[in-house]
This record gives C-alpha cells, sequence and structure tokens, in this order.
C-alpha cells in the first residue's frame, strides 16, 4: 500500500474490485474514512420497475453497498446481519443520488450504521438502517 493511499481506500478498493454488482450500478466513490462512506450513482431505465420508477432494490442495494465499505472502513471484515430501508420518495430514471452511510454504534463485534439516500439536490429519498457482525477476520491490504 502506498502511503499516500487510506488503509479504508485501500479496503474499499480491494472490495469494489470483486463487486461486479456495485459496479454494474455505476457507483462512484466519493468519500470514504473510518465509519463513512459516501456514494452517487446515476438511476438508469433498466433499473426501473413496471411503474416507470426505480425498483426498490436500486436504492436498497445502493444502501447495502454504502454500508458495507463504511462497516469494513476499520480494517475487520463486517458483514450485515439485519438491514431495512423506507422510501420516501420515489427515483426515476435519470435521477442522480447520493447515499451517505454513517456509524452509529460500534462494539467488538456488533456495529450499526445509517445510510442516507438523497437526490443530488438533497431531497431525502430513502432511510436505510443496516447492523453488522465484525468478524475477526482483517483485510490483508
Amino acid at each position: 500500500m502506498s502511503s499516500s493511499k487510506s488503509k479504508t481506500t485501500a479496503i474499499v478498493d480491494a472490495m469494489m474490485s470483486k463487486d461486479y454488482f456495485s459496479q454494474w450500478l455505476g457507483i462512484e466513490r466519493l468519500e470514504e474514512k473510518e465509519g463513512f462512506c459516501k456514494l452517487r450513482m446515476t438511476v438508469r431505465p433498466e433499473m426501473c420497475n413496471g411503474f416507470g420508477i426505480a425498483h426498490g432494490g436500486i436504492s436498497y442495494s445502493f444502501a447495502d453497498s454504502a454500508l458495507a465499505f463504511a462497516s469494513n472502513s476499520h480494517g475487520r471484515q463486517a458483514v450485515s446481519i439485519e438491514t431495512s430501508i423506507s422510501h420516501l420518495k420515489p427515483l426515476m430514471a435519470g435521477d442522480v443520488i447520493i447515499a451517505t452511510a454513517e456509524e452509529k454504534s460500534r462494539s467488538n463485534k456488533i456495529a450499526i450504521y445509517d445510510v442516507r439516500v438523497e437526490k443530488e439536490k438533497g431531497e431525502l429519498a430513502a432511510l436505510f438502517k443496516g447492523t453488522v457482525f465484525r468478524k475477526e477476520t482483517e483485510w490483508n491490504v
């Protein structure tokens, strides 16, 4: 690892290199640090359902990716054990959305994160909560 790249960035780089679903979503990383991640993506037509709005799984998956990156940022591997989402506003093809994951609680084994999914101009579209199990396995980056 080069001295100019943080361990958190190296971890997210390693995760993204094998996360083909996040790659398909077209996720752009905006910021990552311990316990925090901010992502951006654009809703595409093939992500929309029969109502012409983004399938709920799109905002859910987007928020879940932010959870994954934020919860692994401390160096220990973490996997989700419980997640939920509340969809507040519909998303349409062409909408640029931002997911911001923030750590709310972290112990040796369990951590809890809130993820806000907003439209680019700040309108709240969804609220996601994720609980992760922190494995003893460290990231080797």
